[in-house]
């Protein structure tokens, strides 16, 4: 009898489960782990609503993966039921290597480590365990796979990872600029000499996409509120290993022991919970630093931020390291842990790595910058950068 699970999705209704494969890798904890690490880190303190996990994207990325094959092998592009599994493995774990809070911990943690070097670790560790099965499943995550357009579907500027993650994050923070026409866009893609594009018909979408993209960036991920609070996250961390502070938690090793003593089964027991653990645990710390960092994030009581279109004057930083030296009797070097500027930079098509390539009705190709009177163009190849200042309030 052939497995058939379903998992009820608030955002696309019911996701189905019918590899029996799959079901083993969501069930083994690696991947169960997910549940207890934030998507969106700590965005709830400005949407209270954004509490979804990287358990909840990656399931949303598998369905919309799903979707994707079954409308190209409609449209008889080749795919084997081997490549077909192996294209849901890769984007089922695409993302099983984010340690606590995702992207705000990213390299501060596990310094000079990428997420998707330890998702390729846990992969290969995990095709140990299922005798092989996840071979092609690498092959392609790596994009070393002949056929490129699985790869693209996984990593890249149409893959189904932003798809899902505009279109769950806007669902969860409820800002309606993330909307997307995902399923157009899935509709409209095919591939063409290997690789991953676009119908014409669906221009108008993709345009749509990618300035959602650029909206839920400034409206959300970079929001002022959001920076500064994962900006404070970081420094704790920082801040716990430059004092050694010790914690009851899997994060003391994290903390206090050399990184290259970590193993793979050390890094998969840490979550967001201990952290948050040892983040309550360190509010009461003898190190004045490092309690008002902690407490200000158990309590919500951030550092002031403001956003400003040129770098920001040294006379303010001064100013404001001033105040906090004398607000709590400390000195130069330790008032920077509370007052720090820096940069936030996000831009809407990358003209130089990215690509977009939309498959016209004769046959031409062209980039979605290049097409008559769209959208994006190349006005809009420049960066948007915003210089920023916080400083205990």
């Amino acid at each position: 009898m052939q497995l058939k699970k379903i998992i009820n999705d608030p955002v696309y209704g019911f996701i189905t489960i019918d590899d029996e494969l799959v079901f083993k890798i969501i069930a083994h904890p690696y991947y169960q782990r997910l549940r207890r690490i934030h998507q969106m880190a700590m965005a709830h303190l400005v949407y209270p609503g954004a509490v979804h996990t990287r358990l909840h994207h990656s399931l949303g990325a598998y369905h919309l993966m799903c979707n994707a094959l079954n409308e190209l092998k409609n449209k008889g592009i080749d795919i084997s039921k081997e490549e077909e599994q192996a294209a849901k493995v890769a984007i089922l774990l695409h993302d099983v290597g984010h340690g606590p809070f995702s992207h705000a911990l990213e390299n501060i943690l596990i310094e000079g480590m990428q997420h998707e070097a330890i998702s390729l670790l846990l992969m290969q560790d995990l095709n140990k365990q299922f005798n092989g099965q996840l071979q092609i499943a690498i092959d392609i995550f790596t994009n070393v796979y002949h056929k490129k357009f699985l790869y693209q579907l996984v990593s890249g500027q149409l893959d189904v990872d932003r798809m899902d993650y505009l279109t769950r994050d806007s669902f969860f923070s409820g800002v309606s600029e993330g909307v997307i026409g995902y399923d157009r866009i899935i509709k409209m893609l095919t591939v063409h000499k290997g690789e991953l594009m676009v119908e014409e018909k669906a221009i108008y979408s993709i345009e749509k996409f990618l300035l959602a993209r650029r909206l839920m960036y400034w409206q959300v991920y970079l929001h002022k509120t959001v920076l500064c609070a994962e900006q404070m996250l970081q420094r704790i961390i920082k801040r716990a290993k430059h004092i050694k502070a010790f914690s009851r938690t899997p994060l003391n090793k994290f903390i206090n022991e050399p990184i290259h003593t970590v193993t793979l089964q050390e890094f998969c027991a840490l979550d967001d919970y201990d952290v948050m653990s040892a983040i309550k645990e360190w509010s009461t710390h003898e190190d004045k630093i490092l309690s008002v960092l902690c407490e200000g994030i158990i309590n919500r009581h951030l550092l002031k931020i403001i956003y400003t279109g040129v770098p920001v004057d040294e006379k303010l930083v001064a100013e404001k390291t001033t105040a906090v030296m004398e607000k709590y009797s400390i000195d130069a070097a330790e008032a920077a842990w509370l007052v720090f500027t820096g940069e936030a930079v996000s831009n809407t098509y990358n003209f130089e790595d990215e690509n977009i390539h939309i498959l016209f009705k004769d046959g031409s190709v062209k980039d979605i910058s290049a097409v008559d009177n769209a959208l994006i163009n190349q006005n809009m190849k420049s960066k948007v950068k915003k210089y920023y200042i916080c400083y205990s309030r």
